[in-house]
């Protein structure tokens, strides 16, 4: 893998696992949750193959997977895609944690999921695994002794759905303020209708697949968003990567 910074006139050094992490810092000074996305895509824009991502996944976008998850408060992801995945909570190694401690960070950022029905297994990874207790957003009359009982903590909104406002003011009273949303679409969607998402990475494989897998993005709505380009980086093998920052001036 040999990742690089792709400007007009020429390619940076090589970035390593460090120098990845301070390309992408959040504000300073944060007074709400500023919400990051991250999604990889084929050429013909597949989110997945045969319904999970990680045959589009390369070396390059796992690391810079890896480097978000490094600088976030919270991991931040819709259940559909906690089941779909299998997902584990995050982690990270002991360098890792020595560098977000030096920049003020938890050693490990909790999973935060959101999930109307509260449609979580309590022996799933994301629970048995955890050293942070995973979060779950969920609605006001969803049953989660179980999950309360495995050690999930559990934040309620006050109707039967869980709005991007009451999401965000969940993450905002549990201090949470840089935000890295993983997925999925639906969730992605929402955040993308409602204006509460800050920047969107992107990762391009080196791969069409055809077929009829789905956009990164679902929503019943049109909601046009203008973004300002930040990073390119480009791999060798073809991988690139775009950061898309909303302009809200």
């Amino acid at each position: 893998m040999a990742v690089r910074r792709l400007e007009s006139r020429a390619l940076d050094p090589v970035l390593d696992d460090r120098v990845l992490r301070e390309l992408y810092p959040y504000p300073p000074a944060l007074t709400r949750p500023y919400v990051r996305v991250n999604f990889v895509h084929s050429i013909d824009g597949a989110m997945t193959d045969g319904g999970k991502v990680a045959s589009l996944a390369t070396p390059a976008d796992k690391a810079l997977f890896f480097a978000l998850r490094a600088v976030a408060d919270a991991v931040l992801v819709g259940a559909g895609t906690v089941r779909a995945e299998n997902y584990g909570p995050a982690g990270g190694s002991d360098e890792v944690r020595r560098w977000r401690a030096e920049h003020g960070l938890a050693p490990v950022p909790p999973v935060v999921v959101v999930s109307a029905s509260a449609r979580i297994e309590p022996d799933s990874r994301l629970v048995t695994a955890a050293q942070v207790a995973p979060v779950l957003v969920t609605a006001a009359a969803a049953d989660t002794h179980t999950l309360e009982q495995a050690g999930v903590r559990v934040v309620r909104c006050a109707g039967p759905a869980v709005t991007s406002a009451e999401l965000l003011a969940a993450l905002a009273d549990l201090g949470l303020h840089r935000v890295l949303c993983e997925g999925g679409p639906t969730l992605l969607g929402q955040l993308l209708d409602d204006d509460a998402v800050d920047e969107l990475c992107v990762t391009t494989s080196p791969v069409t697949m055809g077929g009829q897998a789905s956009r990164i993005a679902h929503s019943p709505n049109l909601a046009h968003r203008r973004m300002r380009r930040g990073h390119t980086l480009a791999d060798d093998d073809g991988t690139l990567m775009v950061q898309w920052i909303r302009d809200r001036a």
